[in-house]
């Protein structure tokens, strides 16, 4: 919507002229529809499995890039873009899923962090599309962009049907043939017999068993509230809070206004839609760093390096585009501004770009993980509503200390993440149901909980064991 906002037609027809609080209010209705979308997308893709409900969130989202193209008022484009938020809530909520339930656990992270490579890809296709429709007058401007997000979406839709579906899900069914054929050819070429296959296929039957004897599946109310065994409201809160902390980092900041930024480094408006496409893919050229780095360094340091340069680079920022020190040298501290924008962005996009969204779907059960990832959704969407509805204001109200509070936000993150977040990296999702089913909140109390690493030993024992130990701990 950056490039939507700043159209001039766009602002006449909606009457938005001198009202930041309502432009960031159209932008931020979009997270209640993600909310609203990841709440149904969950549900739903426990029940006709994850390919579908690709289907289903891809059918919502081109509707609703259909009604935003044709708006001609205020009202209509809010709900037009709640619509297509429910689209993409199914999506945030199941794809992530589908991804954690297919690959292998010891490349969880290669995989995840090369979807975001992706998104980010399709974030500079948009963007330049923005900075090109920029030279054109009129409506064409702002709908043009908005209707050409239907075209990724209509490949999506007809692609996805020639994906395999999760083997964790189709066994969870009761499809037993489908999923050890499909957990064959994700890790056996093929053959079923393969011992890798037959140890997967063990580990996913004892836990969807150990699940059905624990209550079946919850309902979403169940699982913020009912801390039973296997303690599903503390993955709950976790999934939450995590993509709020993810959006108090400050990216939408600089990624939706990022030309406000610019601007008030001291640039030009052209100059400044240039360097925030410039900015774009700079962050696309980092995402390929944790393809190679969020199996081996591990989903904890990656969040800690990460804040740290952040929190650096946002307060640099802030320092740098203070009017009193700008007009000592502008033209010096706004390339150094700007500097220090890139590298924000590069950190992110190395770093607390991916993790949220892949820690959330390793740490449930078979059973809820659909729904877990519809929760993660809801934090990633309650995050974004509240930054895109105050940062406008705070950007008009206290300008250069907007980014010295993201920057605090980076640093608080810091002592949260050592204290709560266990770490997930190169363990199997039956392993890590053991870890997080503690009662306790803190990290080194889930360390003492020992995941299953031979398949000799039942998974239903271990689980006992650490039921004991967790007795022990309260």
């Amino acid at each position: 919507m950056s490039g939507v906002n700043i159209s001039p037609d766009y602002i006449e027809l909606m009457g938005l002229k001198s009202k930041e609080a309502l432009l960031g209010g159209i932008v931020a209705v979009y997270y209640v529809g993600t909310l609203i979308g990841a709440l149904m997308g969950g549900w739903i893709g426990d029940r006709i499995g994850r390919i579908r409900t690709v289907v289903v969130g891809c059918a919502f989202a081109i509707f609703g890039a259909a009604l935003q193209t044709a708006a001609e008022n205020v009202a209509w484009m809010m709900c037009a873009r709640i619509i297509t938020g429910i689209g993409t809530g199914h999506l945030n909520a199941i794809v992530p899923v589908w991804s954690a339930e297919t690959s292998h656990h010891t490349s969880r992270g290669m995989f995840i962090a090369a979807e975001f490579t992706l998104n980010i890809f399709g974030v500079v296709v948009a963007y330049w599309l923005d900075y090109g429709m920029s030279f054109t007058e009129g409506g064409l401007r702002w709908r043009f962009p908005i209707a050409f997000q239907m075209v990724p979406l209509i490949i999506l839709a007809v692609g996805i049907n020639f994906f395999p579906e999760s083997p964790r899900w189709l066994l969870k069914q009761g499809r037993k043939e489908e999923g050890l054929a499909i957990l064959a050819a994700l890790r056996g070429g093929g053959d079923p017999n393969h011992p890798d296959v037959q140890q997967e296929y063990n580990q996913i039957t004892e836990a969807i068993q150990l699940d059905a004897a624990e209550g079946g599946e919850p309902g979403y109310f169940s699982m913020l509230f009912n801390y039973d065994a296997l303690n599903i409201p503390r993955r709950v809160h976790l999934s939450i809070w995590l993509q709020i902390m993810q959006e108090l980092t400050g990216i939408g900041v600089v990624t939706v206004y990022a030309p406000v930024v610019f601007v008030r480094a001291g640039f030009s408006d052209q100059t400044a839609q240039l360097l925030s496409g410039i900015n774009n893919i700079f962050y696309m050229i980092c995402t390929l760093v944790p393809v190679f780095t969020l199996d081996r360094w591990g989903r904890r340091f990656t969040l800690f390096y990460g804040a740290v340069c952040q929190g650096i680079a946002l307060l640099m920022v802030g320092i740098l585009t203070k009017p009193e020190i700008m007009a000592q040298n502008p033209l010096g501290y706004g390339i150094g501004a700007t500097v220090f924008v890139f590298l924000y962005t590069g950190f992110f996009g190395m770093t607390w770009l991916a993790v949220p969204w892949l820690y959330p779907v390793e740490i449930y059960p078979t059973n809820v993980r659909a729904k877990g990832g519809a929760w993660s959704v809801v934090g990633w969407s309650i995050g974004n509503a509240l930054v895109m509805e105050v940062t406008p204001p705070m950007l008009g109200a206290i300008g250069w200390a907007t980014f010295l509070i993201f920057a605090a936000f980076n640093f608080l993150t810091i002592p949260v993440v050592w204290a709560l977040y266990p770490e997930t990296s190169s363990k199997t999702l039956e392993e890590l149901d053991l870890i997080f089913s503690t009662k306790s909140l803190f990290v080194w109390d889930a360390a003492k909980t020992k995941p299953v690493t031979s398949p000799a030993k039942p998974p239903t024992k271990e689980i006992e064991q650490c039921d004991e130990k967790d007795n022990k701990l309260a």
